[in-house]
């Protein structure tokens, strides 16, 4: 490997064990949440005093802090993450903070703070062009590129990727299903968004399709393991995330170990081996190369594996009233057995009491608990070695005292709102051509058969909406997609990601408007897509009525909102071997959906509409002024429900 470029190791820590156990193993740097606006809300994460303690520790031993600010924020959120940003400025000093939402690189930078932004992955910057206009346009240092890229497309992205920027890649951990920042499916089914952190996995249950019940959206992990190699030869790529931050110290201090070692003496046999072994038991899912090997790809999901996070160590046997199970490995005291899935009855957590030998039975006490199903597996999900107990203490011991953050006064400093003086107009977006009416405005998905049925005479009325994705294989595509609509005459365009301006070379003359896979739902993130040439912007679909209202009345620009239709629970680059395209099928609880693929990714739709109809007039009173209706094709297998799509409507976003 080249010792010019050392990409550094990042590592992830939910909680203070994971933090330490992360400078025991020699982390280049650290990326860690608040216990709010993080979206990994699950996990434990810090308070502001026990991070400042934690960062000035970090840096006595040059190892780089990052701060995740990357939750989506809602309206009356600016002033409580501007407080959050001006106390790690002023007591904590973290290296960066990461975030999504356009609004918080605005927020960052009215509360005064000196460190760096890191753009997520849950922005979304998917494709080469993307990466000059985010350097253009944005005061940002770093962008995180998705996880489902090969290392062609990473070398892609770097080769076009601005001196003033970097990029930064995972290497290990959990696959989401869903693309960041497309996923809608926990926040549809009951408001809790995975945009900020509270995703409840849907994708990780039990799904029956023709009669086979499978888990058929759960991914297995990725790693890129003996592959970095490869990867480190890409120099504009200087930081290797690893994915994990409500794992335990364990699997914090194995991969940082084992990536250390696979980056500093990858050619050394014995080595990779030992790197291997340490993967092996970090107490993961079992590991995908997924996409990276263009030549070679792997499906992240196999439904005749276990998906589980943890170490497979055998099945519960025996009697219910005195269950057990022989484990494949070794126990030691203080182990953490999980039993069972968290979806499936007589799940539950125990904690191993003695040393047990490898193919030694341990018995399944549950102390009155509910009782193992029988055949259940059993993983283990987390371990405290002595060894790595007393690294962690060695490292702790060198910690200075807590010391006290005030608060903070800050407030957030909104543009100037937007009168609304236009009249609505409605827009139906379809996927084949369709003819406008008096009342109702076209609207259709970018596609070859777009492109090609514009006529010169209907383009000037028509609204394109481009796809919520673009790959690095696909930009050619799109570009030239865009550039057969523009001279057939379009001159209305809705972008679902703000890159995608990058994709117009003259945007004058043009009505750009932000689309609701922006994620669009603050001020400030609503005046950062104004300064970059947007002619108006969706609101964001998740919100609730309180947060449309509010947000409504501070807005510096024209809005719109999808008022009903087909909204995707999610849209994902891959798909399962056995799950058929356009045949419903259903979850454990009577939701019944379907996976159409439209371009290169596949699109996962609920069998009921979205649909706010009745809201409309509040709305419009409000200031909307553009409805969005999103027409699908709907399989003949498919009988949509008459079901409330009220989406968070009432309930909010939380």
């Amino acid at each position: 490997m080249n010792t010019d470029h050392q990409p550094a190791i990042l590592a992830p820590a939910g909680n203070r064990a994971a933090f330490l156990a992360a400078l025991a193993a020699g982390a280049d740097a650290v990326y860690c949440g608040l216990k709010s606006l993080s979206a990994r809300m699950e996990a434990k994460n810090f308070s502001l005093d026990e991070l400042a303690q934690l960062v000035r520790l970090a840096h006595d031993r040059e190892v780089k802090v990052y701060v995740t600010v990357n939750a989506l924020l809602k309206p009356d959120e600016l002033d409580r993450a501007g407080q959050l940003i001006d106390s790690l400025q002023r007591h904590v000093h973290p290296d960066a903070l990461i975030v999504q939402d356009l609004g918080v690189v605005a927020l960052a930078r009215q509360a005064g703070f000196d460190g760096e932004i890191h753009l997520s992955t849950l922005a979304n910057v998917s494709f080469p062009k993307a990466l000059g206009f985010v350097a253009r346009t944005l005061a940002v240092d770093r962008v995180v590129v998705p996880r489902e890229l090969s290392i062609d497309e990473i070398r892609a992205m770097a080769g076009a990727c601005p001196k003033t920027l970097d990029l930064e890649t995972f290497i290990h951990g959990a696959l989401c299903y869903g693309v960041s920042g497309r996923c809608y499916w926990s926040s549809y089914m009951g408001g809790k968004s995975g945009l900020r952190g509270r995703c409840v996995q849907p994708c990780r249950r039990h799904y029956r399709q023709g009669g086979k019940v499978a888990r058929a959206f759960s991914c297995q992990d990725f790693s890129v393991d003996v592959l970095v190699k490869i990867l480190g030869q890409v120099k504009k790529v200087l930081a290797w995330k690893i994915e994990g931050r409500k794992k335990g110290p364990h699997y914090v201090y194995y991969t940082v170990t084992a990536y250390r070692m696979l980056r500093d003496q990858g050619n050394d046999a014995k080595v990779k081996r030992n790197a291997l072994d340490l993967l092996a038991q970090s107490l993961g899912r079992e590991a995908t190369h997924y996409q990276f090997l263009p030549q070679r790809p792997q499906k992240p999901i196999d439904t005749r594996r276990q998906t589980a996070s943890g170490l497979f160590m055998g099945k519960v046997q025996g009697p219910p009233k005195n269950p057990w199970v022989v484990v494949r490995q070794a126990l030691l005291p203080g182990d953490v057995l999980r039993v069972g899935y968290e979806d499936e009855a007589g799940h539950t957590i125990c904690r191993v009491t003695r040393s047990v030998p490898k193919k030694g039975r341990y018995p399944l006490n549950l102390g009155g608990k509910k009782a193992p199903t029988p055949g259940a597996p059993v993983f283990l999900t987390d371990r405290r070695e002595k060894a790595l107990e007393e690294m962690m203490a060695d490292v702790e011991a060198s910690a200075g005292p807590l010391a006290p953050v005030d608060s903070s006064c800050f407030s957030a400093v909104l543009p100037e709102p937007l009168e609304k003086t236009r009249r609505p107009v409605d827009v139906h977006v379809s996927r084949t051509p369709s003819r406008a009416s008096d009342r109702n405005i076209a609207g259709i998905w970018l596609s070859e058969t777009a492109a090609a049925n514009i006529g010169k005479s209907a383009g000037t009325g028509l609204w394109i909406w481009l796809p919520p994705v673009i790959w690095p294989d696909d930009e050619e595509r799109v570009t030239g997609l865009l550039r057969q609509c523009l001279e057939n005459g379009a001159r209305q365009f809705v972008i679902n990601a703000p890159w995608q301006m990058a994709l117009f070379n003259r945007p004058e003359g043009l009505s750009l408007w932000a689309g609701p896979f922006c994620n669009a739902a603050n001020a400030l993130c609503l005046e950062t897509l104004k300064t970059m040439g947007f002619s108006g912007s969706f609101v964001s679909p998740e919100l609730g009525e309180a947060d449309i209202l509010t947000l409504c009345r501070q807005s510096p620009l024209p809005l719109g909102i999808v008022l009903s239709g087909h909204w995707p629970l999610c849209i994902s680059r891959t798909l399962a071997d056995d799950m058929r395209l356009r045949q419903p099928f259903d979850s454990p609880r009577g939701e019944q959906a379907w996976v159409d693929q439209h371009g290169p990714d596949y699109w996962t739709f609920p069998n009921w509409r979205l649909d706010i109809t009745e809201k409309r007039t509040i709305l419009q009173q409000a200031g909307i002024q553009m409805f969005a209706h999103l027409e699908e094709p709907v399989p003949p297998a498919v009988t949509l429900k008459n079901r409330p799509g009220l989406w968070n409507w009432k309930i909010g976003l939380q």
